[in-house]
């Protein structure tokens, strides 16, 4: 599931070598936190959250393929 949501961001975005997955366990779901550079963040979120929301419901269903809950979050670029 992280390879599948690293490749559907990398054909996103303008810096695809930026894009990473980082995977955790999170109250018995597996979280996808997806880093992108910061001038493609817009690109992986879309207009509303649209992207966003279609990466979510690929992802969601590739897990279900396999039984588990998995979530996607979008990390900030800038923490401060």
């Amino acid at each position: 599931m992280a390879e599948l949501l690293a490749y559907l961001a990398r054909e996103l975005v303008d810096d695809p070598d930026a894009v990473r997955v980082e995977t955790e366990e999170r109250d018995g779901a597996l979280v996808l936190v997806l880093h992108v550079a910061a001038d493609d963040v817009g690109k992986v979120i879309g207009r509303q959250g649209r992207i966003a929301r279609a990466l979510r419901t690929l992802v969601r269903a590739s897990a279900a393929r396999e039984g588990r809950r998995v979530l996607v979050e979008i990390a900030d670029p800038d923490p401060e």
